[in-house]
């Protein structure tokens, strides 16, 4: 970690996006329907031609990547070293990536931060969740849009799948799900070469009306909603997403 913060034992998404075996079970993911919402989403935002965007929690950098393609100027920042080792990969002149912790304000203004495919909410302690709102907003020009793409917690616990096995790599995740402390827990288990793994994810639950209350003390104006990719309306209870532009 290039930034020193307070932390006893280590979080769970710091080994987990970390190991190898992330990027394995979630490897398959749908690219085109990414790039759509890149597409949408800057068609909305209707960011000008040299913007500077943040994409926070960047992973592999694939969405920084492409809004790099689309002509923005992108840094991609993740907590993840070994993450922001392989995203570096495809650093241009336009195009950077660095570790930082999104609970801390970058150095640069960007006209639009995007944290995307719900990486928010991660923190044990409610107020790192309050900080990184903060953070985000810092980070923006003074006319800049931020852009939190989260899940629906409503539909997500509605729909919720208790247990499955998912094969990738001939390595068999068997995968559990279920609600606690209002946060939304995935334990998985999987074993590779006869060693046993065991990791677990555990996102809070946060609703609209949590952002809401949230983004009114953080002093954040909140503009518009979506339930999808494609960005059509957010209903509480049947969207998948719930994507968030503020200023």
């Amino acid at each position: 970690m290039s930034e020193n913060l307070p932390h006893t034992t280590e979080n769970w998404f710091e080994t987990w996006f970390d190991s190898k075996y992330y990027h394995i079970l979630y490897k398959n993911r749908d690219e085109t329907e990414a790039e759509q919402f890149m597409d949408n989403l800057t068609q909305y935002l209707n960011l000008p031609e040299e913007a500077k965007i943040l994409d926070l929690a960047c992973g592999k950098g694939r969405h920084a990547i492409y809004l790099n393609q689309l002509g923005y100027e992108v840094t991609g920042v993740d907590l993840s070293e070994n993450s922001i080792a392989e995203a570096s990969k495809s650093s241009t002149d336009t195009l950077h990536f660095k570790v930082h912790d999104m609970r801390l304000q970058t150095e640069e203004k960007y006209d639009a931060v995007f944290n995307l495919f719900t990486s928010f909410g991660y923190f044990e302690n409610e107020e790192d969740n309050f900080k990184t709102l903060v953070a985000i907003k810092e980070s923006l020009t003074e006319y800049g849009f931020a852009v939190i793409d989260f899940m629906n917690a409503n539909y997500v616990i509605d729909n919720l799948v208790a247990e499955e096995v998912k094969t990738v790599d001939d390595i068999d995740f068997h995968i559990k799900r279920y609600v606690k402390d209002g946060h939304i827990y995935k334990e998985i288990d999987f074993e590779d070469h006869n060693q046993k793994f065991h990791f677990t994810e555990k996102v809070r639950a946060l609703t609209l009306q949590d952002f809401e209350t949230m983004m009114e003390k953080a002093d954040i104006y909140l503009l518009d909603t979506f339930g999808d990719y494609k960005l059509r309306k957010f209903f509480k209870n049947d969207s998948e997403r719930l994507i968030m532009i503020f200023k």
